[in-house]
């Protein structure tokens, strides 16, 4: 499988986990290896500031947008704009068609090492009525969609729900990480904050017409259960309404939504996120759980094929699907290819995934709520801040990663962690 001597790394997927982890193999290994990543795209979509765009009135795909050619370049690897269509573990061997035309035929690629980051697909075709009766933020033209519903006379004044479908999540790692009942509720809280400041901002009202659901007992329920009664406690006292345990959305029709706990909300506005789904492909594979993610341990390496890693939101035990998650996640999967090659100490690379949720979320009138905790994973840390820090700090690492090309230095998440729970916070 060997290219000019060297061992072929295979990353599929080009975001932020497979952009993060391209860059740390490269970084780690040196000259040792060649890199080849896949990605349907050539550019990454920086999504968790979508929400913040859309409230402002401003076209997400215009701003968030980051051409990947850089950084490619940069990192020194072939990329190839292709769809993945197949994996076989047992012949080392990707399949792919090329996106640049329509019509390409099959082709492949061997591999010695696969890096498999290339996220989920967002399952919004296995809710009934969404189509016709739902918005969303989690891509540009959802962002857009919903951005001139609520500018452009669409949105009449009416009661709104926000909240989560039920995740599906494969128990081959229960072990080691928690069981799930929704695969990330951070964009549930930040849209209900932002759309309470959106609607007083517009003369629609505030907070007592928006319900927030979640499928399971508390919402957010990774941030830990001090934050969450926190969060909970200060949107009952703005007017926020909330519901739990509704299970999963059945259906969203023209006059609201409805629950599988039988269960029902009345809203014209509906705003959800779906069930994370592995793509459709990997449902079977060897390397993966009875709902088609990677099995991993936590070094993010596949058991029984262990030239097989996975990070982001393809890795099993990635629970949430949060971004702060894969990144830490992309450092091991650098750190263990380097290993292997003899590049790095097996000290160096011996220190596994500690799960950890950051996340800063936007709130309106340039406001924001930081969180950082380990509760959920068995930690003591439940640290929950808000104020204009958070936000800054949220719009300067968008503009920092932007300028780097994803490569933030290693004091970023630090000097953020700084500021926010020490030095500024509100």
């Amino acid at each position: 499988m060997m290219t000019n001597g060297k061992p072929k790394v295979v990353v599929l997927g080009g975001n932020f986990a497979g952009l993060a982890s391209t860059q740390k193999i490269r970084e780690y290994a040196g000259d040792a290896v060649d890199i080849t990543v896949i990605d349907r795209n050539p550019y990454l979509l920086f999504i968790p500031n979508i929400p913040g765009e859309v409230f402002e009135n401003r076209d997400p795909a215009a701003s968030l947008r980051m051409d990947t050619y850089k950084a490619w370049q940069e990192a020194r690897v072939d990329f190839i704009q292709g769809e993945v269509r197949g994996i076989n573990p047992d012949t080392r061997v990707v399949e792919f068609t090329s996106r640049e035309r329509e019509g390409s035929a099959y082709e492949t690629t061997p591999y010695d090492y696969l890096v498999v980051a290339f996220g989920c697909r967002l399952a919004y075709d296995r809710i009934p009525g969404f189509a016709e009766h739902g918005h969303t933020v989690s891509d540009t033209y959802y962002g857009n969609k919903l951005r001139r519903t609520l500018f452009d006379g669409g949105y009449k004044g009416g009661p709104i729900a926000v909240g989560s479908a039920r995740f599906h999540q494969g128990t081959a790692v229960k072990d080691l990480v928690p069981m799930a009942d929704a695969a990330c509720e951070g964009p549930p809280i930040e849209i209900m904050m932002s759309m309470a400041t959106w609607l007083k901002n517009r003369g629609f009202g505030g907070p007592d017409k928006i319900t927030v659901f979640t499928p399971g007992r508390l919402i957010a329920e990774d941030a830990g259960e001090k934050i969450v009664n926190a969060l909970l406690g200060i949107a009952s006292k703005m007017g926020f309404h909330y519901r739990n345990n509704v299970g999963d959305i059945v259906e969203v029709t023209a006059e609201g939504v409805r629950f599988a706990n039988g269960d029902g909300l009345e809203a014209e506005l509906k705003i959800l996120l779906p069930d994370w789904v592995p793509h459709t492909f990997m449902m079977g594979l060897p390397v993966c759980d009875e709902e088609g993610f990677v099995v991993t341990d936590m070094l993010m390496r596949n058991p029984k094929y262990p030239e097989v890693l996975a990070c982001g939101d393809a890795a099993a035990v990635t629970v949430p699907k949060l971004g702060a998650i894969g990144h830490q996640e992309s450092e091991i999967v650098g750190k263990q290819i380097a290993l292997d090659l003899g590049r790095v100490s097996a000290e160096f690379a011996a220190e596994p995934l500690k799960p950890l949720v950051y996340c800063i979320g936007d709130m309106g009138d340039k406001q924001a709520f930081y969180i950082r905790s380990n509760s959920w994973f068995g930690g003591d840390t439940q640290i929950l801040k808000m104020g204009r820090v958070p936000y800054l700090l949220k719009m300067q690492y968008k503009d920092l990663f932007f300028r780097t090309q994803g490569k933030v230095p290693p004091w970023g998440l630090d000097a953020a962690q700084f500021l926010a729970e020490r030095l500024f916070a509100a």
